[in-house]
């Protein structure tokens, strides 16, 4: 009895690690689903997956899945009506609320999310027997990537070893290859089709390899055209400012710039420290925008405070604001104000202008969870800190910054206090803070952002001592001059149409973290190239800005299951010390490795077909 019950224990293991092995590529062929694909497609293979979950035990999941499947093909036959979507809905909210466990009453759940997020979807089947308009399948790095560079195209110019087609066939959509190849969030990646393979391409990495090779300053513009005599100003030399003057200048309109600061740059210069972005490299960006030759900067010039916005409304053609977000934002709890509590935007900006703080023997607090949040812990530990350690009000996984951003501050020494919401400040008889009060919290519900609720834990609130707090909780627009000038906001951002247009206002445009809250540099430079182009056709024009690079011709799919190629960084002990840049460089061999790995989805897969490159 023994040795049956062994034996069919090991065939079990065996079987499970065949299915897992199965799962992990189907797992794969999940992170890799093609964009672009009919949203009513995508229900089907999940409906299809879950029906064969099925245990069979209840009726409403063995018997109602099947039936869901077979109404939800009539639609995508272009053979259904009105009333079989009432029936798919009737029987996807018997199947939720009869089912007994989450195989069925979830499946259920997710069709009738699904029938009413993508409704017209359903509707145009029904009526137009089509999908609807633009769904069709695009390159996924192309797509995903917010300025739309043509990612497969630097790659192979980059396994060409021409570096300098690969910088400029970048800075046809995004004029900072630098500072992306530096601090770029990569959602390039997020679809990468070598997943299905083994795992994503290292985007980033490859751009980071091209202008270690090449300084993107010393590498030629394409010629602008010629003059227009038309004038832009631009409010804010920040990363979508500066995008958006050097694809103007580039068209031939002369752009002023209007910084309030003596350098500029924006957050990028202001709000990343060296350790990630070396600001010696920022400049390899902005002396290259700069020598577009249309562009002038009238430095330290505060518009809505020193100089009238009506004023340079009067006197160009087109007003592009884009101001950032550049204020932090403050807790609302006991002692926030008392001495030594800083916000992290305010300390991050003093480190950009060379003022750098000296927390010797301090012990530091840093709340909040966001990128911000690590570059102000890690910042604070290279200005000699004693100790640092952020505090959060929910888990680790909940956090907004990138991981890897998380890992490195962890390495370096880093504490995290996850679950701990701040409660109040401590403060000494000078007022200086002394120690930061939280409740700790325990994990909830999901709220309307789908991100698990922390609420109030049954616990004795902690106390944590410290000599310094900096508040990371977020950034802020002021926003209040512009309000004046007649540009409508919605919570201090401005609001725009989606060219970037403010409705209200002939002639005015805006974009960026102005806009959108504070967000990624590729969103902001995205948003400087569609306010460039939006400008342009207002302005009466049609331009179009050609690198004037020629793609090398695919070479044949390597599609051998190969390691991905990642950064490697200087050792945590050490560059803790210093605001030196903390990453490596990629080898020679190491890109050529990883430029192997791209598919060329341009030339093999959907980027051969019309619209496929967009």
């Amino acid at each position: 009895m023994g040795a049956k019950l062994a034996k069919c224990t090991l065939e079990q293991s065996n079987s499970k690690k065949q299915i897992d092995e199965v799962l992990k590529k189907f797992r794969r062929k999940l992170d890799a689903y093609p964009m672009g694909v009919c949203p009513l497609i995508v229900q089907m293979s999940l409906l299809h997956t879950s029906k064969n979950q099925t245990c069979g035990k209840c009726v409403p999941c063995r018997d109602g899945l099947p039936q869901l499947e077979e109404l939800l093909q009539l639609v995508l036959d272009g053979e259904a009506t009105k009333d079989t979507l009432e029936e798919i809905k009737h029987l996807a909210e018997y199947i939720r609320d009869n089912s007994d466990c989450a195989i069925g009453y979830e499946t259920a759940g997710d069709m009738l999310e699904g029938m009413e997020v993508f409704y017209d979807e359903y509707i145009s089947h029904i009526e137009n027997n089509s999908c609807q308009k633009g769904t069709e399948q695009k390159l996924p790095c192309v797509a995903l990537c917010p300025a739309h560079v043509d990612i497969p195209g630097y790659i192979s110019l980059i396994g060409e070893k021409d570096y300098a087609g690969a910088i400029n066939l970048i800075r046809k959509d995004n004029p900072f290859p630098t500072a992306c190849a530096m601090i770029c969030e990569h959602p390039c990646e997020e679809r990468c089709r070598r997943s299905l393979i083994d795992s994503p391409l290292n985007i980033r990495g490859l751009k980071k390899f091209a202008v270690d090779q090449v300084s993107a300053d010393t590498v030629p513009l394409p010629q602008s055209n010629v003059t227009t005599g038309k004038k832009i100003a631009v409010v804010g030399g920040g990363p979508s400012g500066l995008t958006a003057a050097y694809f103007l200048s580039l068209m031939g309109h002369k752009v002023v710039i209007y910084e309030e600061n003596d350098k500029l740059g924006g957050m990028l210069r202001y709000g990343i420290p060296n350790y990630r972005f070396p600001k010696d490299r920022l400049e390899e960006d902005i002396k290259a925008i700069l020598s577009t030759g249309n562009i002038d900067v009238i430095y330290n010039s505060s518009v809505g405070k020193d100089i009238p916005i009506e004023n340079i409304h009067k006197e160009y053609h087109a007003l592009y604001v884009a101001i950032g977000a550049q204020r932090g934002k403050g807790l609302r709890i006991e002692g926030a104000n008392c001495g030594n509590v800083t916000s992290a935007v305010d300390m991050l900006r003093e480190i950009g202008y060379g003022n750098y703080p000296d927390y010797s023997n301090k012990k530091v607090v840093v709340i909040g969870g966001g990128n911000v949040a690590m570059d102000c812990a890690r910042s604070a530990l290279r200005c000699k800190a004693e100790e640092v350690t952020i505090v959060y009000r929910r888990r680790q996984e909940d956090m907004t910054a990138l991981a890897s951003e998380i890992e490195g501050a962890v390495m370096e020494g880093v504490e995290l206090m996850t679950l701990q919401a701040p409660l109040n400040i401590e403060t000494d008889k000078s007022g200086n803070c002394t120690a930061l009060w939280t409740q700790p919290q325990r994990i909830g519900a999901y709220d309307s952002e789908g991100r698990p609720r922390p609420v109030d834990a049954r616990k004795e609130p902690e106390r944590i001592p410290c000599n310094i707090i900096l508040i990371a909780v977020g950034q802020d627009i002021i926003s209040s001059p512009f309000e004046g000038f007649g540009m409508p906001t919605d919570g201090n951002c401005f609001v725009t149409t989606s060219e970037c247009a403010v409705k209200e206002l002939e002639g005015v445009f805006s974009g960026g973290d102005c806009v959108t809250g504070p967000s990624t540099v590729i969103k902001a430079v995205a948003a400087g190239k569609v306010a460039a182009f939006s400008i342009d056709e207002y302005l009466g024009y049609h331009h179009k800005v050609n690198a004037g690079i020629k793609i090398p011709d695919a070479n044949p799919n390597n599609r051998i299951p190969t390691g991905r190629v990642n950064l490697t960084e200087r050792k945590p002990s050490i560059r803790k010390q210093d605001f030196l840049h903390i990453e490596n460089e990629m080898s020679y061999e190491e890109a050529m490795q990883e430029v192997s790995r791209c598919l060329r989805c341009d030339h093999y897969g959907c980027g051969v077909l019309e619209g496929g490159r967009d």
